[in-house]
């Protein structure tokens, strides 16, 4: 018997690559087809980081086409590409950045600031270029988290250099001013701050920038919904019913602006006992999922009120770095993948492909 293309095509259409929940054939994941005698390789490009699942993924690939009757030698290689992706209609691209993603949350103390910095190492850890920036200029957290100190250098005199961390790119209100020092900043010069903190720092090939906005809705999450290039968000809530008042009201605000709604993360769903274990949802249960199924997107993951997420984020080495192997690392990385996904299945951005016109007077 001998082996097509198409017979390999008609195989990986029966299996679905877990991370994107769709078959391998529709995902148009597969490159490079050969067939020589029955001997098949190709190649799987994702759209997504996912370097922790690469042997998985090609593990799932190799088994099904070494499946196929006849079939002799199976040669499968798996990597991933990034690219860039629309954002709000009016709205440009930022050099340096293919996609940029905000986590969000109504309400204050429900750990967005955690989960944010743990998105973005958790994404790197994939294999991606990452950048966070630290859009809390009343309250910026992000270079205690990272463990970062000291200031920006501007090595042409226009433009900063983001400040590194834990391999990712970052820039915060926070590397600029004395930690003490308040911000008694009205809400003009914070949105102009935060404007310039995005334009004015050198963001270095990033495959995507994670942005820590504040809680709320005011000033800056409007300026950053309407101006920044935004690819995304993601809603951080807790479960018990005051914070997913406020999570509703994030959500729309993103929603009236065009930006698409990449999903929900759920902070602190159980507690577990740093003595015996036990694990019970002091907050509630549930909350998340339902506000998932209220507005139609979709639940990212769960995450335990863990004293080692908090400890660690406090010590400057976050739990994707501190813990890479553990299971709360786990979380993050999938719930990593699945926003990694939801971004790949968004309309690419063309605006590169146009040539620029220009009407002269001849």
């Amino acid at each position: 018997m001998t082996i097509t293309q198409d017979d390999v095509k008609a195989a990986l259409s029966e299996i679905v690559d877990p991370n994107t929940r769709k078959d391998f054939v529709s995902g148009k994941s597969l490159k490079n087809i050969r067939v020589e005698g029955n001997d098949i390789s190709l190649d799987v490009l994702l759209g997504y980081p996912a370097k922790s699942v690469h042997s998985e993924i090609e593990k799932l690939v190799s088994d099904r086409l070494k499946a196929i009757p006849g079939a002799g030698k199976v040669s499968v290689q798996v990597s991933s590409k990034i690219i860039a992706h629309a954002v709000q209609r009016g709205v440009k691209l930022i050099p340096g950045i293919r996609n940029i993603i905000a986590v969000a949350s109504g309400k204050g103390g429900v750990g967005k600031s955690t989960t944010a910095v743990n998105l973005a190492l958790a994404l790197a850890a994939e294999g991606a270029n990452v950048g966070i920036l630290d859009a809390d200029i009343y309250g910026p957290s992000q270079p205690a988290m990272l463990g970062i100190h000291g200031q920006p250098e501007s090595l042409e005199g226009k433009k900063m250099e983001p400040m590194r961390g834990h391999g990712i790119q970052a820039m915060s209100i926070g590397f600029l001013v004395d930690v003490e020092a308040p911000m008694v900043w009205r809400g003009p010069m914070v949105t102009q701050a935060l404007e310039q903190l995005l334009s004015d720092t050198n963001w270095q090939d990033l495959d995507y920038l994670v942005i820590d906005l504040p809680p709320g809705t005011g000033d800056v999450q409007l300026t950053l919904a309407q101006k920044v290039p935004l690819t995304g968000a993601v809603i951080v809530t807790t479960p018990q019913d005051i914070a997913l008042l406020d999570a509703r009201k994030g959500l729309r605000m993103f929603e009236k602006v065009g930006v698409p709604i990449l999903g929900i993360v759920e902070n602190m769903s159980t507690h577990i006992c740093s003595h015996c274990g036990h694990e019970e949802p002091i907050f509630g249960a549930g909350g998340g999922e339902k506000m998932c199924k209220d507005y139609d997107v979709e639940f990212l993951g769960s995450l335990p009120l863990d004293i080692h997420i908090r400890e660690q984020a406090d010590s400057g080495n976050p739990t994707v770095v501190a813990d890479r192997d553990g299971r709360i690392s786990s979380i993050y990385k999938t719930i990593a993948r699945r926003v990694a996904c939801k971004v790949s299945d968004l309309s690419q951005d063309h605006s590169a492909a146009f040539p620029r016109i220009v009407i002269q007077n001849t």
